[in-house]
């Protein structure tokens, strides 16, 4: 049933005022207006990808080191994380709602790599925002850009 499939708003669309990207969730426009149509594995295809980009972005700056600790940093911040999901989107996940207030990511189940040592990590979250965003733009205007995408997927 395509209702069991999560949808990745965050409440912050930017397709309304004209993004071909949302800033919020990086859907493309044409996926945020047909989510409620499509089916489960229309809907885990955009799920895919998004993860995928998300995550490749994250290995470039933090290191999970130990998933445990970073799911029960997640539920104890009431976040429930989705341990089918790669750990590298949890760390996003857990930036997004609190960067400023980790101070040993240690203690967090990650660690920051050698060229990010001492960049804080809302600064860090901040590009890994911004780089998800311009990913996910440039695969849309590579892709789908100048295309029917009314019958997508």
């Amino acid at each position: 049933m395509a209702g069991s499939v999560r949808t990745p708003c965050i409440g912050i669309c930017s397709t309304g005022i004209g993004d071909d990207v949302c800033r919020g969730c990086k859907r493309f426009a044409h996926e945020v207006v047909a989510w409620n149509r499509y089916s489960t594995e229309q809907r885990q295809i955009v799920l895919q990808r998004l993860e995928q980009f998300l995550a490749k972005i994250v290995r470039l700056k933090l290191e999970v080191v130990d998933s445990d600790i970073l799911y029960s940093q997640l539920r104890r911040m009431g976040l429930l994380p989705d341990v089918t999901q790669d750990p590298y989107c949890g760390v996003y996940t857990l930036l997004c709602a609190g960067a400023e207030r980790i101070g040993d990511p240690g203690r967090y189940g990650f660690r920051r790599l050698p060229h990010w040592q001492g960049t804080p990590l809302s600064k860090i979250r901040d590009l890994i925002d911004t780089e998800f965003y311009a990913l996910s733009e440039a695969h849309y205007h590579r892709y789908f850009a100048g295309t029917d995408v009314r019958n997508d997927l």
